[in-house]
Parts: structure tokens; sequence; C-alpha cells
């Protein structure tokens, strides 16, 4: 059975840069979409549908989406490596509202809006602290 397998994160200073891994395991990588989604870390008892989406990948690498803009324009960065099965969120002027658990997730399906109901396999979670 497949599994996603994050690595990466930490704690890092107001402006620095993280990135973030996620191993597609036991699956082929390019049948799925992928996404990466963020929790606030005192909500982490949430439902999976409260996530936040960060960013979104089609099974190509051709279509990236950003939902919220505004929020990572010019500073985050999805890109991913189907001959390697990973899955990257580039992070970089990270500030301390960036500091959240990130999730990576797939789904077989195309994605539409890239919102966390569209997927169901999730990586476990990846904590990024971003203080002074």
């Amino acid at each position: 059975q497949g599994q996603l397998v994050q690595s990466g994160g930490g704690l890092v200073q107001p402006g620095g840069s993280l990135k973030l891994f996620c191993e597609v395991s036991g699956l082929r990588a390019d049948d799925y979409a992928m996404g990466w989604f963020r929790q606030d870390p005192e909500k982490e008892r949430e439902e999976k549908n409260k996530r936040k989406a960060v960013a979104c990948i089609d099974w190509s690498g051709r279509r990236t989406t950003y939902p919220d803009l505004d929020s990572v324009k010019g500073r985050f960065t999805i890109s991913r490596d189907n001959s390697k099965s990973l899955l990257y969120l580039q992070m970089d002027d990270l500030q301390p509202e960036d500091t959240a658990i990130y999730y990576c997730a797939a789904t077989p399906r195309h994605f539409d809006e890239c919102g966390p109901r569209e997927f169901n396999r999730w990586g476990q979670g990846a904590q990024v602290t971003v203080s002074a």
C-alpha cells in the first residue's frame, strides 16, 4: 500500500528559506496530481478538509496552482520530479505567518480548485516554524 513520506521543515528566522520534500512510496508518482497544504499548529486536530491549500501540481508538472496567491506569491514554488518520485515545496522569504504544519497530498484525479477535499492520500506532516 502506497504512502507519502515527508521530510524537511524545521525552525528558520524571518526572511529565511526552507525546502519540503514528499516522497511517493509504493505508488507511481505520475499517476497522481499532488499538492501542499498547511494547518495552524494549534488546530492540529482539525479535520483534513479544513487544511489551507498552498499549491497544487498536475501529474506532469506542467500545471501549477496557488489558490492563495497573495500570501505566497513569488515566495513559494511547487515542483516535482517523477523520476525520483519526489514532490517539493521551496519556501523563500519566510515570515512568522507561514508558521504551520505542512502536509503533502495526492489524488489520482485531476484537481479542479486545489482544495483538500479533492485529495485522498496525505503525508504525515512537517512542522515549519518561522521565528526570530
